[in-house]
């Protein structure tokens, strides 16, 4: 009986050890059935080179989610890493570059403002008796107040020295990923080996049997996010080093991804469980799916979509084996091991697996499709959260088609990573020509420096690219609009007055234009007082609440400029009966509704800057250049200041 057992179990080890692998890794299983799923819709994923941009793209957000990680072990959440991230790199950069202190000095002291945000997070939920929720969401806003503060809103230069950490070495092997393997096994030995690793767990299980058997919980606590904060430092150098710049609003949402990567890695948010490995490839799951969708040409708003059904699937999965599991063990006639709980286990595995590859399947509706003899061309949009940049689209996409150009557009979200991101993944497709509108002319130049050592020709868009090629750039001049804008508003108001200007996302080269044109052209008015400028993102809802505020404060403004349409309407709101009577707005883009508000007499003016025509003309260029004919090095598209009186013109 012993010797059949023996033979039984030795004949199915190969596949049982298989099997129980899986099983046991809800989140191991999603990666593997993703990996299969991306690798048969796109020839272009499983390459050498685009695991390796996988890796590179999971790097920040693995880092990050390691030190969220002990975090959620001891039950509790950190909300602010993404802020931290980016605080640290901006108080390097600073540092390193506008205090003169040396480098590896800058280096300590951005871990060291990590190690300080995560010990106060800890003091107050420790000592302060904040719910983790509450204080990390106010340090959040704390962090991400002081990195613009410091940076005064623009992007840092980060150290060539401190760069190289965002190089490769021997040119292939990323630095990003050996340091994100590093804080992975960093992480692994403090929860595994550790004092403070088994307090996390002990903590996280339960808070007050923790307390009764000696662990001062209180210190520990700090220490805890004390370490989340020295992760966060470390993630927020690495992105900085890719693209070779601190960006003031670099990280934005990472906290989001970083406590997914933790959660669908089979971490608990009540506490006690928790594993390095599990948040690893919870983080390689978000990557593999941003990279994939990006390769299916998929649209930027359905991405979304599917990353959003996938995590669900990813985490129901982890569910069902854990339920699967805990019914084996409450039964005699299915325990673990047994015909029958294998077979059901299996079953709800295959299920779960079938509904992830259906989803990941599902994307093939919205690919393209496109032909060997089409040529494809990738397209990156700083925005898709603005008119303007939805009008761009719309014109290059509608050229596309008349050319018979298969067009992927991506969305960048106003992140510097992700557009990093977006270009890496266009390069190892193999796109006959790239088209960038940056969200930052400097931290896009590493992306673009990769397309050009692959001989992808490079088109910008509305904004220009520093320390990288371009065969062109195809943009209206937002300083010369910046201009006429002031030009306009004066000639409005007579001369004389006070008014009040809407700002744009700090950090973006749009803002920083079109307020340097304004201010330039004011100059020339000094009988015009600025009384308060404000940021309202480029958002009409932010621009409606900042201008309602601001008429509380100044009430006697006669004008406002608004670098944005959005923002103008936003400011149109609030002004109410006021608007286009006793206050003129200018605002920028010329917009569809903008230019219905012209014409209704509310919006006294818009620098109109004719986005589907610039989204046409990057198209034609980058065909031309994939076609290695020549182009003007600049395709200037004309601004005009549109009124009432010529608005016919535009509409």
């Amino acid at each position: 009986m012993a010797t059949e057992t023996l033979k039984s179990d030795t004949g199915a080890g190969g596949t049982s050890v298989i099997r129980r692998v899986l099983l046991d890794n809800g989140a191991l299983s999603a990666l593997v059935v993703l990996v299969v799923a991306m690798s048969l819709l796109s020839g272009d994923f499983l390459t050498t080179q685009n695991l390796l941009n996988v890796g590179v793209q999971a790097a920040v957000t693995a880092i990050l989610a390691f030190g969220v990680t002990f975090v959620i072990v001891s039950a509790g959440i950190d909300l602010s890493v993404g802020s931290v991230a980016a605080l640290s790199a901006t108080v390097l950069a600073w540092s390193a570059t506008s205090a003169g202190v040396p480098v590896v000095l800058a280096v300590v002291l951005a871990t060291v403002t990590g190690i300080a945000c995560g010990f106060v997070n800890g003091a107050l939920i420790s000592y302060g008796k904040l719910p983790p929720f509450i204080a990390t969401l106010a340090m959040l806003s704390i962090a991400r107040g002081l990195s613009l503060v410091i940076s005064q809103g623009s992007p840092i230069a980060f150290p060539d020295s401190v760069s190289r950490l965002g190089d490769t070495l021997g040119g292939w092997l990323p630095v990003p990923v050996l340091v994100m393997i590093a804080m992975g096994l960093i992480t692994a030995l403090i929860l595994g080996r550790t004092f403070i690793g088994r307090s996390m767990y002990a903590i996280g299980g339960n808070e007050e049997a923790a307390r009764l058997s000696g662990l001062r919980v209180k210190r520990q606590k700090i220490v805890i996010y004390a370490l989340s904060g020295l992760f966060a430092a470390v993630a927020g150098i690495v992105l900085a080093s890719r693209l070779v710049s601190a960006q003031p609003q670099a990280a934005q949402g990472y906290e989001l991804d970083a406590i997914a990567a933790v959660v669908i890695g089979g971490a608990s948010l009540a506490g006690g469980v928790g594993k390095a490995s599990g948040t690893l490839i919870g983080a390689l799951i978000l990557a593999v799916l941003r990279n994939g969708l990006n390769l299916l040409s998929v649209s930027a708003f359905w991405q979304q979509v599917v990353i959003g059904v996938v995590i669900a699937l990813a985490v129901l999965l982890d569910t069902l084996r854990r339920k699967a599991g805990s019914g084996a063990a409450s039964s005699a006639g299915t325990a673990p091991g047994a015909p029958g709980s294998g077979r059901r286990g299996a079953l709800k595995f295959a299920g779960a697996a079938l509904a992830v590859a259906l989803v990941v399947g599902a994307v093939s509706y919205f690919n393209s499709g496109s032909s060997g003899g089409t040529k494809k061309v990738g397209m990156s949009l700083s925005t898709l959260n603005n008119p303007f940049f939805v009008q761009m689209k719309e014109g290059a996409q509608a050229e596309a088609e008349k050319a018979g150009i298969d067009l992927t557009v991506t969305d960048a979200q106003n992140d510097a990573s992700q557009q990093a991101n977006q270009l890496q993944n266009f390069t190892s497709s193999g796109v006959s020509s790239i088209i960038v509108n940056p969200v930052d002319s400097d931290a896009v130049g590493p992306g673009v420096r990769s397309a050009n050592k692959a001989d992808i020709p490079v088109i910008a868009a509305d904004r220009g690219v520093n320390k990288a090629d371009t065969a062109t750039l195809v943009a209206s001049d937002n300083v010369a609009g910046g201009k006429l804008a002031a030009d306009a508003l004066a000639d409005k108001l007579g001369g004389k007055g006070s008014i009040v200007i809407l700002q744009g996302t700090a950090g973006t080269s749009a803002s920083r234009e079109r307020g340097a044109g304004f201010a330039e052209g004011l100059r020339a008015y000094p009988d015009i007082k600025v009384v308060a400028k404000q940021p309202a993102d480029f958002d009409r809802t932010k621009g409606l609440d900042v201008m309602t505020n601001l008429i509380q404060s100044h009430p006697g403004v006669t004008g406002v400029f608004a670098e944005n349409d959005e923002m103008a309407l936003g400011a149109v709101k609030a002004l109410g009966s006021k608007a286009g009577k006793s206050v003129s707005v200018v605002g920028f883009d010329g917009t569809p509704d903008g230019l219905k508000a012209v014409e209704a007499g509310t919006l006294y003016a818009s620098v109109a800057q004719q986005p589907a025509e610039l989204g046409k003309i990057a198209v034609q260029n980058a065909v031309k250049a994939a076609k290695d004919e020549k182009v003007a090095s600049t395709v200037k598209v004309p601004v005009k200041v549109v009124t009432r009186e010529n608005v016919a013109d535009f509409s």
